[in-house]
Order: C-alpha cells, then structure tokens, then sequence
C-alpha cells in the first residue's frame, strides 16, 4: 500500500489493548492494534514515520477512539485519507463505512452489494486489508451463517467490538483469550 510522504505517527492505549495512529496533512491513513496482521513496515525501525503526539488528526483519532470504546461516542467525525490500495479495496473499505453501528454483514453480502458476488474471497482479503481498522468498520463483517470468522486485530477484539455496538455477535467455537 502507498501512503502519503508527510505521514507521522503516535501510540495510544485502550481497553482493547496499544494501538498506532498513523495521519497525513488530509487525514488519518491507520489504526492498527499492536500485534495486527498486516501492519505497515514504517511503524517501526530505519525508516519509521516520524512520531507526532502533537498532530491534530492524531490527537482527534486518539480521543474518539477512547470515547467509542468507552461508550462515550457512537460513531467517528475524522477526516480520513485511505492510503492507495486498489480501485476493488477501495470500493470495498467504502461500503464498509455503509454498515451501521450495531449492524453487521457476510463477505458475501458485501461482495454482492459491489455488484460482484463471486468475488467473496477478494472481498475478505479487502476486509483483512483494512488500514483504518475500527473506524472504518470491518469488524462488522462476519463469515456465511453469521459465523465469526478472521479479524486482523484478533477474535478477541472482533467480538468486544461486535458487542460494544449491541451486535448480535456470534459465540466463537472455541474460548477466547482475554486481554492483558
């Protein structure tokens, strides 16, 4: 994925456990919870994106998220600027941000919402590319038969989440670790 050259960078705490920010000069261009599949090799080492704990988009991502999460806040008002995945990821983070708070939907339905509905598969790897998790809701996406299946930022998350919303979130098949 490319990202903007000026992106900066900060960390924050939650109940769900550490999260990065990452923004640009237009807006936020991630969240991602430490441990997340598919983290962007800039968050850490040579060549790093400088950390900002200063920059308003950050700080305005940082305080929406603790009052989501805390069910202070129903729903985010950041200016976002996705980083340039495909045309098809980009249709797909866009119908993710059409799912409301407290509702959730099947990859396929999401594949047959774009108008393509064998491309189940491409939409879940769209889904698990999220770059703004949380925000842009992909934790509302559930396997065929509503089953709980694959979230970058763990289970354990998708169903605190599903749950924090009101969701009917599914009980998964097997016990899920609690967070340190």
């Amino acid at each position: 994925m490319q990202y903007p050259c000026d992106t900066v960078q900060c960390r924050t705490t939650t109940p769900l456990g550490d999260v990065r920010l990452a923004a640009s000069a237009l807006g936020l261009v991630g969240l991602w919870f430490d441990g997340q599949r598919h983290l962007p090799a800039r968050l850490d080492g040579a060549g790093a994106w400088p950390i900002d704990n200063h920059h308003p988009v950050l700080r305005a991502a940082a305080l929406q998220l603790q009052e989501y999460l805390q069910g202070q806040r129903t729903q985010f008002d950041l200016p976002l600027d996705p980083p340039c995945g495909t045309p098809f990821q980009q249709a797909v983070w866009r119908a993710l941000l059409a799912i409301p708070r407290g509702a959730t939907t099947s990859y396929g339905a999401l594949a047959r919402r774009l108008g393509n509905p064998h491309a189940v598969r491409a939409v879940g790897a769209a889904v698990g590319r999220n770059p703004i998790s949380v925000v842009v809701p992909c934790h509302r996406v559930l396997g065929s038969g509503g089953a709980l299946t694959g979230y970058a930022g763990g289970l354990t998350r998708k169903v605190a989440l599903l749950r924090l919303e009101g969701a009917q979130a599914p009980a998964p098949s097997q016990p899920l670790p609690e967070f340190a």
